[in-house]
């Protein structure tokens, strides 16, 4: 069976990240390693992952040698790994038993490189393990396929769904922004020839609005975008405009999800 590295980056998530851990661990695709680097948590968080790890051998927690964010936190994590897929999951969310059997049956009749499911959204007080989940009708539907000239006007990979092959594509780390690193690693790895396919299946769960979360409050990003599509990607000021439209557009539908 390939041999999946999930990347977890973790600061202070003490409150959700057993249930985070415990949907990578009770996967029906039981080869893969659980990658976590602690970003110097103060509330106990690294305690937590040492437990795991005492109890499952796939649970390889490192503390970050400094506090160095979300993107630092995830290639220190990239570079440990031994797998053939890397997988992505942040603290606050869950994957459903299925997610990585469903996922890499996708890619390898797909021949697909890098691969995106849809996934469910649920309330930041949400407190239930993914084994328990009950479909709620909220729901981000992943598209079939998707370019780079499509990811620029917006990003269709949700990061907790998103996994790259590694022996195509090679080790690929997320270039170190303070946030948007994950969309910036998707646009190199399209801009270099890879386009992406999305399974329109539910296998990932979103917590949505959770204070202090990676992903929170995507209005605030506008500077960020601007940033990557202007620096990162070089794009002139029309078509980093477009791109920037479209990626508030998509941040203000998701928000009625």
């Amino acid at each position: 069976m390939a041999l999946v590295s999930v990347v977890m980056p973790v600061y202070n998530s003490a409150a959700t990240l057993g249930a985070a851990v415990r949907s990578v661990l009770t996967q029906t695709h039981s080869d893969l390693e659980l990658l976590v680097t602690d970003d110097r948590s103060c509330d106990g968080s690294m305690d937590l992952l040492r437990e795991f790890a005492e109890q499952d051998e796939r649970v390889l927690p490192e503390p970050a040698p400094e506090r160095g964010g979300a993107g630092r936190a995830r290639n220190l994590a990239i570079e440990r790994a031994r797998g053939d897929y890397i997988a992505f999951l942040d603290s606050d969310d869950m994957w459903l038993p299925e997610k990585t059997e469903k996922q890499l049956a996708f890619a390898a009749e797909g021949d697909a490189p890098l691969t995106f499911t849809s996934y469910f959204k649920m309330d930041a007080d949400h407190d239930s393990e993914s084994t328990d989940w009950v479909p709620n009708g909220r729901v981000i539907r992943a598209r079939e396929h998707v370019d780079y000239r499509a990811m620029l006007v917006r990003d269709h990979i949700g990061a907790l769904t998103a996994m790259y092959d590694r022996k195509v594509l090679g080790t690929r780390l997320m270039p170190e922004m303070r946030k948007r690193q994950d969309y910036a690693l998707w646009l190199s790895i399209m801009r270099d020839g890879a386009d992406a396919r999305g399974l329109d299946e539910p296998l990932a769960v979103y917590r949505a609005h959770q204070t202090g979360s990676l992903s929170s409050n995507k209005l605030s990003l506008v500077q960020y975008n601007w940033a990557l599509y202007r620096e990162h990607e070089q794009l002139s000021v029309p078509r980093a405009t477009r791109a920037l439209t479209g990626a508030m557009w998509q941040s203000l539908r998701n928000s009625r999800i």
